[in-house]
């Protein structure tokens, strides 16, 4: 099976985010952090930790996904589909969670690039537009496909869980 176009758009912009975020962050601290830039020590510092960040994430989405698959996919169905609502699990606490894992993937990202601009500057902004995607495109198409059932999953559970629990919830390897 295929995926549909809308799956492709977000690959897109995932990369455009990414690419565009790592030329753009280099060019600036070329001219306003290039002593940060050249240092080996920052760059060690920032890998060590980009990396770490991206195994936690890695694991994150691996994790929902496979839940989410076990539980949101009834019939034959393109790959990165769902049909059924999944509210238990992970998806009990908060309403995105491989969302939540991804959300931390720009400042990956840039944290193993190593470029200052693109650490402190630019992943922030795309995490936040990471927010407003989810806000503006996901949620109204969950609405959409699940109606008044999700309504009320979006009045019992919060948007992203920074709870311990909800972490470590995040992190378990749940059977689908």
């Amino acid at each position: 099976m295929h995926m549909n176009t809308k799956n492709y758009i977000r690959i897109f912009l995932w990369l455009l985010m990414l690419i565009g975020g790592a030329v753009v962050g280099i060019y600036f601290d070329k001219i306003y952090f290039k002593d940060l830039f050249d240092s080996l020590y920052f760059h060690i510092t920032t890998f060590v930790l980009g990396y770490f960040l991206l195994k936690l994430i890695i694991k994150a989405s691996r994790n929902t996904g496979k839940f989410l698959a076990g539980r949101g996919r009834q019939g034959n169905l393109p790959r990165m589909e769902t049909n059924r609502l999944v509210t238990e699990g992970v998806y009990g606490l908060m309403r995105h969670p491989m969302h939540f894992g991804l959300w931390f993937f720009p400042l990956a990202f840039a944290l193993l690039v190593g470029s200052p601009t693109f650490i402190f500057f630019i992943a922030p902004l795309e995490m936040f537009l990471m927010l407003l995607l989810i806000k503006i495109w996901e949620e109204p198409e969950a609405e959409k496909k699940f109606g008044e059932a999700y309504r009320e999953y979006k009045k019992r559970v919060p948007f992203f869980c920074f709870k311990p629990d909800c972490i470590k919830a995040l992190l378990e390897e749940k059977e689908g």
